[in-house]
């Protein structure tokens, strides 16, 4: 079996425990989840479906927050060891390019990515509809808020963590004001972060199992690895109860990220745990961030569960991608470069 690296840079006091003797599966939970609970911070219900990132000597957390009055708004966090949170009662006040203040109407689902030198905030925000909107910081204090990337309607915004060929690349889902039409992952790349173009399909929902039938999104930031990208993503299948969304896995290619390499036919996380499968909305596995370290090829990936709280779980680069090898799927023309 091959030596499968992460590429990329050292994270020795990320958040680890072993896998569990007689533990089935690439990934396993966090044995203390979820990690975040409910009422977490004053005025603040339930924290989900969020981001985690490095941050010089500590990590810091961009959290999707419902309020007591029930509209979600993005609060920042702290932390020592990425498990053990202090949340910022006050939501984050985003200013424009001229320093005047653009808040959004409302926020949710972040992801956090660095690319070079400045860290990247996509979210899902209100233009007329559900949209993604961007922001960036260099030192979590000041946060710029950009210019809508797309049109609406449009959702689960991933940012790669370096340019490919001298242009940032983002992966989104476009979608109508539902939860579920337009199931298909996409790519759009742009050269200075206001122009967005040379659209490519990645991935469609679907394949053989039916776990992902009615949509797939993209998940945390695309972990470059010598296999390719790695990219968590969820999958939403629809029962008499309503759906349910679980984690997937996919490789794309280092170069053609629109090409998939491999990707598992199967869920690797469902709702099991009480925490998943219970909460404000029943049945919810949806990953958000992962932290990595090169050296070890350990994985910590943060979801959301049951839209109530956050969960962690753990992999290893080797696990996980000779498992994504080993149940792969060709899923319609995901193979393909994306144009038609």
């Amino acid at each position: 079996m091959e030596n499968i690296k992460i590429i990329g840079g050292n994270l020795a006091n990320m958040p680890w425990q072993d896998k569990p003797e007689g533990s089935v599966g690439p990934v396993w939970r966090h044995s203390e989840n979820p990690i975040v609970k409910r009422n977490p911070a004053k005025g603040i219900a339930r924290i989900f479906n969020s981001a985690v990132v490095a941050y010089e000597d500590r990590f810091i957390g961009v959290f999707r927050a419902e309020t007591i009055n029930g509209r979600p708004h993005l609060h920042m966090g702290e932390s020592d060891d990425a498990l053990n949170w202090t949340i910022d009662e006050n939501r984050i006040e985003f200013i424009d390019e001229e320093g005047n203040p653009f808040q959004p109407r409302y926020a949710y689902d972040p992801r956090v990515v660095k690319v070079e030198d400045t860290f990247y905030i996509i979210w899902c925000t209100d233009f007329y509809g559900a949209a993604i909107g961007v922001a960036k910081t260099e030192d979590f204090k000041t946060f710029v808020r950009l210019e809508n990337p797309f049109l609406p309607f449009n959702r689960n915004g991933v940012l790669f963590p370096r340019k490919i060929n001298g242009n940032f690349m983002m992966l989104s889902r476009p979608s109508d004001s539902g939860h579920t039409p337009f199931g298909d992952v996409f790519l759009s790349e742009s050269p200075d972060f206001v122009y967005w173009g040379k659209h490519r399909h990645v991935m469609s929902k679907g394949g053989d199992g039916w776990w992902q039938a009615v949509k797939i999104g993209g998940g945390p930031a695309p972990i470059e690895t010598s296999e390719g990208w790695l990219m968590f993503y969820h999958g939403v299948t629809g029962t008499c109860n309503g759906l349910i969304y679980s984690m997937g896995a996919v490789i794309l290619d280092l170069d053609e990220p629109s090409k998939v390499k491999y990707r598992s036919s199967n869920y690797i996380l469902t709702p099991e745990e009480w925490y998943e499968e219970r909460g404000f909305v029943n049945n919810v596995v949806f990953p958000c961030a992962t932290l990595h370290d090169a050296q070890t090829g350990r994985i910590a990936i943060y979801y959301g569960a049951a839209d109530t709280y956050v969960g962690v779980a753990y992999t290893t680069v080797e696990e996980i991608v000779n498992y994504i090898k080993d149940t792969n799927e060709v899923v319609g023309d995901d193979q393909e470069i994306g144009i038609m």
